[in-house]
């Protein structure tokens, strides 16, 4: 791999459109619902157990998260959607910092990738349905990540893969599916990210 993942950090926990970085890294955004497991995922991919905070109460960040690995790359962890109960405070500023990243970012011309994760036992939300709606008129480069498919059968894993694949918003993308417990999808996302990053 053309990156060393020992040498990542948090740089910035950005928590108003302001403090999002100005430096021209290339970005790789992970974009799903609360609890969906983008955390879980981060830390699969770099080989970490807790360097992005994986939390049991769903909601828990509003920040966007900004890993720089390898000071090549920036994963961008940003704030799980679609949890009912944030008060309404928490969903104005969910909803400022999300649009100020995809609106008021300095650097949105170095978003590569956005990697959209669906929980692949239940198929993509209303909320889902919209990112991916959003992304698509963005014109924003993105593939389907489908987490947690240890937790599905044989026969379910193959129902709930196709349904997705044949997604009317899931537009001809990759999906890729994924088990942050077992690893598996590791590489295939790896591989992802640094072609369209131009780092293979």
């Amino acid at each position: 791999m053309a990156l060393n993942l020992q040498n990542t950090i948090l740089k910035i926990s950005a928590g108003t459109p302001k403090q999002i970085p100005g430096d021209p890294k290339v970005q790789v955004a992970f974009s799903g619902r609360s609890n969906v497991g983008k955390s879980s995922l981060i830390n699969t991919l770099l080989g970490r157990k807790s360097l992005a905070r994986v939390s049991s109460a769903p909601g828990k960040t509003v920040t966007i998260n900004f890993y720089e690995v390898d000071k090549k790359l920036y994963l961008v962890d940003m704030p799980g959607y679609g949890f009912a109960r944030r008060s309404p405070e928490e969903k104005r500023k969910w909803s400022e910092l999300t649009d100020g990243y995809f609106t008021n970012n300095p650097n949105i011309d170095r978003l590569a990738l956005v990697v959209q994760l669906i929980d692949s036992r239940i198929g993509p939300t209303a909320d889902d349905e919209m990112m991916l709606d959003y992304l698509r008129q963005a014109g924003l480069s993105y593939v389907i990540v489908a987490t947690k498919v240890d937790k599905l059968n044989a026969t379910e894993r193959k129902a709930n893969l196709t349904a997705l694949q044949n997604h009317p918003l899931a537009g001809g993308v990759p999906v890729i599916p994924f088990s942050s417990l077992k690893g598996e999808g590791k590489e295939e996302l790896w591989r992802v990210i640094l072609r369209t990053a131009g780092l293979s």
